[in-house]
């Protein structure tokens, strides 16, 4: 169950990357805008979903916030503590209470270590578990809560399937017994049928221990499955956040309208159906339109849109919008967002 009381507030994040040429002398001609003012807060024991396009700034937000890389601007804060530019043994104390499952299964795990090791290591590196036959009995531990046979401790990842590595990254992760997990795409590189598998292991694990949720994906329907409030972004921006069925039952922004009319649906009833579908490819980060990012592909888009930066306002439809002119419901249901109809 989710509180009123925010965990963590990201406020005004923004994080670009240099772009530079030559060889020898190298001289910065510009940067690549990944995390252009991102403003969010996560609930205590909430699952927020954050979605959008490949290359929209998801990744890079979410490893802001753990801090595994530097902004450039902005603010972070959690559980009520400033951590922007801790260092030392002060960040090493906040990521014992945060931590992260990466998208990948097979680079994130080192391929010249046990399991054993692998999930052990947050012990050691922390100072828990001092003692190896108690440290064992912890990881086996672990491993049986994900679903592993604890007998497999001496394995190496490569005797491991997809779906097994991953729940490794979540018995990895969950060593440490944090306050927040952050979800890196985690089922995107499984097959279908494991997909399931780990994200009811995941909904399980967060009320077992209630658990604080970021859950990262570009599949709008595994976020719906998930997710208490969804938070879309577009080239480094956040351009509609709201709870989960608001949003899906009558998204405001153009663009969270388009994502979702794109999503294929097993209906033989809608067979024939014509649905508009974005146009034209994602701008570049290192050169982004004016004012709204997404006017250049907008099918509402008004002069006023490359001219005006919008600012998130809240909807009647309880959501909260960055876009001049919001979709209608019966827009909505035009453009194939079956749930506006």
């Amino acid at each position: 169950m989710s509180s009123a009381e925010p965990l963590v507030e990201v406020r005004d994040l923004v994080k670009h990357f240099p772009i530079s040429r030559g060889i020898v002398w190298k001289r910065k001609t510009g940067a690549e805008k990944a995390v252009d003012g991102v403003s969010l807060q996560v609930m205590k024991g909430e699952t927020l979903g954050i979605v959008g396009e490949t290359g929209c700034g998801k990744s890079t937000t979410a490893k802001l916030i753990m801090r595994l890389l530097e902004p450039t601007d902005g603010e972070i804060t959690f559980q009520g503590r400033d951590i922007t530019r801790i260092k030392g043994a002060r960040l090493k104390a906040v990521r014992r209470e945060m931590q992260m499952i990466f998208q990948d299964p097979y680079s994130s795990l080192n391929p010249r270590k046990t399991i054993g090791s692998i999930i052990g290591e947050p012990f050691a590196i922390h100072g828990l578990e001092r003692e190896k036959g108690e440290r064992k009995r912890a990881v086996q531990g672990l491993m049986e809560m994900v679903g592993l046979n604890p007998e497999h401790y001496n394995r190496y990842p490569h005797e491991f399937s997809g779906g097994q590595r991953q729940r490794i990254g979540v018995a990895r992760a969950l060593a440490l017994n944090p306050k927040l997990l952050i979800a890196d795409e985690p089922v995107s590189a499984l097959d279908v049928s494991i997909q399931a598998q780990v994200l009811n292991l995941l909904r399980d694990l967060q009320r077992r221990f209630g658990l604080t949720l970021v859950f990262i994906a570009h599949d709008l329907s595994v976020v719906r499955h998930m997710c208490d409030r969804v938070a879309v972004m577009y080239l480094g921006k956040i351009v509609e956040i709201g709870p989960n069925e608001a949003l899906y039952d009558f998204p405001r922004h153009p663009y969270t309208g388009a994502l979702m009319a794109a999503v294929p649906v097993a209906d033989p009833s809608r067979h024939g159906e014509q649905r508009r579908l974005l146009s034209g490819d994602v701008p570049s980060p290192a050169n982004p339109p004016s004012a709204c990012r997404f006017h250049t592909r907008c099918p509402k888009a008004q002069e006023r849109c490359s001219l005006e930066e919008p600012l998130l306002e809240d909807k009647d439809s309880g959501t909260t919008v960055a876009c001049h002119y919001p979709l209608t419901r019966e827009e909505a249901r035009q453009i194939g967002v079956r749930s506006a109809a």
